[in-house]
């Protein structure tokens, strides 16, 4: 039975005149989007130029939701009501929403980015904000988890669909989080070795943490970091060899996720 995969990439983290990542290469060689929505990157120029890229090229659509910290990058962690923090990803979710209106596509799943993400890994409160806002706007939607932590156990408790992520640039510890990216060997930028990590995750459902030690994991999509130095090489690598190995490359929105239910129609046609 051929294994199948999604193969993901933050994009649109472009502002105004900066210009950030390889966003017209990589979107070529992807299945799933996460579009920035203008608080930790983005615009809405660059929103809408993204949107109708995925759509071009059959990729399915994320909201990549964040901290308001277009100077941290969305890196820095921020401590915020949940009514606040539900809003901005409301927010969010919305502004992204529209834009898929205006391309007649839909979103496919929400992924929470940089501190937020890694606060709902660990962070119950943060965690069932996230769900919350998600599940009260966009509740058939996907939302992009890390095996084994709290925004995990949140999605579940509230019916909504998860897809389990993991990081080819990133290293783990010990309880699948990822390395801080102020702790050496934390990014991972040889495309070989991501390759490799990637692959062994994916056949054989181990990850190997930073101190070499080999723990269990699931993956049904796999993560490049679009601000990653030669992310394009990596993930065109990393498509290569999967494909070697036969690893079948498409958008979550078009599979069921170990057995989850499948999104349906465009609603926009």
């Amino acid at each position: 039975m051929t294994k199948k995969i999604d193969l993901n990439c933050d994009m649109g983290e472009s502002f105004g005149a900066y210009k950030l990542g390889m966003d017209e290469e990589i979107i070529k060689l992807i299945s799933s989007a996460n579009i920035a929505c203008g608080f930790h990157a983005g615009d809405p120029n660059v929103m809408d130029q993204t949107v109708a890229m995925a759509k071009e090229f059959n990729v399915g659509i994320g909201v990549h939701i964040g901290y308001p910290d277009l100077l941290g990058f969305g890196r820095r962690d921020i401590d915020i009501s949940r009514k606040d923090l539900m809003n901005y990803i409301i927010y969010q979710i919305g502004a992204l929403e529209a834009f898929c209106r205006r391309h007649h596509v839909e979103i496919q799943h929400v992924k929470a980015h940089g501190s937020m993400g890694n606060m709902s890994f660990v962070n119950r409160t943060i965690a069932d904000a996230i769900v919350d806002a998600v599940y009260e706007v966009l509740p058939e939607t996907k939302i992009f988890v890390l095996p084994g932590t709290e925004i995990q156990k949140a999605a579940e408790e509230k019916g909504l669909s998860s897809v389990l992520e993991v990081f080819a640039d990133r290293a783990y510890n010990r309880d699948l989080t990822l390395v801080s990216r102020k702790l050496p060997g934390s990014v991972i930028k040889d495309p070989q070795e991501a390759a490799e990590n990637v692959l062994r995750m994916i056949i054989d459902g181990k990850a190997k943490t930073i101190d070499g030690e080999f723990i269990d994991i699931k993956a049904d999509s796999v993560c490049v970091h679009g601000d990653t130095q030669g992310a394009l090489d990596i993930v065109q690598y990393l498509r290569k060899r999967m494909e070697d190995e036969q690893i079948e490359i498409s958008p979550v929105g078009q599979w069921h996720v170990n057995g989850r239910v499948n999104i349906g129609e465009n609603k926009y046609s």
